[in-house]
């Protein structure tokens, strides 16, 4: 590039003085071919994305394991037993496992260094048995906090109902602090905690990428052109017709003959190959906070747009009747007076709209009439009420 830019220019001079410019010509030429070099691939960069972060391959996947359990030492910020009786059935079952006669009088148990929690964690692929997890600890009755307390042995389940893992440790949580006038302070949320670590792996998922002989590849977010784009460049770099679009969200890949037995190698091949993702064009709105959100691609029809807002004002001001001295039958009274003002915003504006118009064209646009992100909300309802917005108005 560097070479065919320095020949245009010195093509267009005399050679005389071509001779007499080159050397004023060169270092700024160089530079600018630099430039240039440097900003190409950067563009290119910026517009596509590694595999791995647009696709999840089959199979490589967390589970969800969830327990009941109890924690134990707490300062007296425990469930109420009256208040919560699953409490107390866990308390009395717990010691008859432990070999403790419960035959007597349970009745009476004011005990509140005890809590009953539900204990959730999250099971990563492939991890072995033996391995250690974290583990999320959430009160169930009226406890009021689980600082210092610790979780006691607790199996955690599968959707499957099978044990994959077990928990117990000491729970890290927040606090609350208060003083005999009433005041208090809380760092966190105190009813919940977390344990580092705290769950052993004890059932491993059954399932081997060895085996596999077709890969499923699913898009994170659907679409019919970038699931067929992903199969092109996995075509194009296994130089095989393997890979193909299934439907907007899966790509079915065939295992090649020299990377059976080696799947491992083939996705770690697969995720570093880029590819710029497609997308719909969306607007999303938030309007409990007023964010709005708007997709690369969204564009409207010719449309023109007013704003203006109307404000009525009563205010009520009390006055005082007094009769007049020395008069007969009168009475102070209060007599109410009001005050109606209307206030129009005489600035409205009328914006046009051109068809056709880019996201920051639209953007321009809007901000050129003065209004805030909440009646942006209502005019962005009213274009796509008329038709001209095209694009996907999503409401959250």
């Amino acid at each position: 590039m560097f070479v065919l830019l320095q020949k245009v220019v010195l093509s267009s001079l005399s050679p005389q003085l071509a001779a007499f410019r080159r050397a004023r010509w060169l270092p700024f030429l160089a530079a600018l071919g630099m430039a240039l070099l440097v900003l190409e691939p950067l563009h290119s960069a910026q517009a596509a994305s590694r595999l791995k972060d647009v696709v999840d391959f089959e199979g490589v996947r967390d589970n969800m394991l969830v327990g009941y359990g109890l924690v134990v030492g707490l300062n007296g910020s425990g469930d109420t037993l009256t208040n919560a009786p699953f409490t107390e059935r866990s308390l009395i079952g717990m010691l008859e496992r432990l070999g403790i006669n419960t035959a007597g009088d349970f009745s009476n148990i004011k005990t509140k260094n005890i809590a009953a929690v539900m204990v959730t964690a999250t099971l990563p692929p492939f991890a072995a048995q033996g391995a250690r997890i974290d583990v999320t600890v959430g009160t169930m009755g009226d406890a009021k906090s689980l600082q210092g307390g610790v979780l006691l042995v607790t199996p955690l389940q599968g959707a499957d109902g099978e044990v994959y893992a077990v928990a117990q440790g000491a729970v890290s949580s927040g606090y609350t602090a208060s003083g005999a006038s009433g005041s208090s302070t809380t760092k966190g949320v105190p009813t919940s905690g977390r344990i580092a670590n705290g769950a052993i792996v004890e059932r491993e998922v059954n399932f081997h990428l060895a085996d596999l002989g077709v890969m499923r590849l699913s898009l994170r977010n659907p679409d019919f052109t970038t699931a067929q784009r992903v199969a092109d460049v996995i075509n194009k770099h296994l130089k095989t017709g393997g890979a193909s679009a299934v439907d907007s969200t899966t790509v079915r890949l065939e295992v090649p003959e020299n990377k059976r037995g080696n799947v491992v190698g083939l996705m770690t091949e697969i995720e570093q190959l880029t590819v710029v993702p497609d997308q719909v064009a969306r607007v999303v709105i938030d309007e409990n906070s007023g964010v709005i959100v708007m997709g690369e691609n969204v564009h409207i029809n010719t449309v023109a747009i007013a704003q203006g807002n109307l404000t009525i004002k009563i205010t009520e001001t009390p006055q005082v009747s007094q009769p007049n001295p020395l008069s007969e039958g009168g009475e102070t009274t209060v007599v109410q007076r009001t005050d109606i003002s209307i206030d129009e915003n005489k600035d409205a504006k009328l914006a046009m709209l051109h068809g056709g118009v880019s996201l920051q064209e639209l953007v321009q646009g809007l901000n050129a009439l003065g209004i805030g992100p909440r009646d942006m909300i209502a005019i962005l309802q009213s274009i796509k009420a008329a038709g001209a917005l095209q694009a996907d108005l999503e409401l959250m």
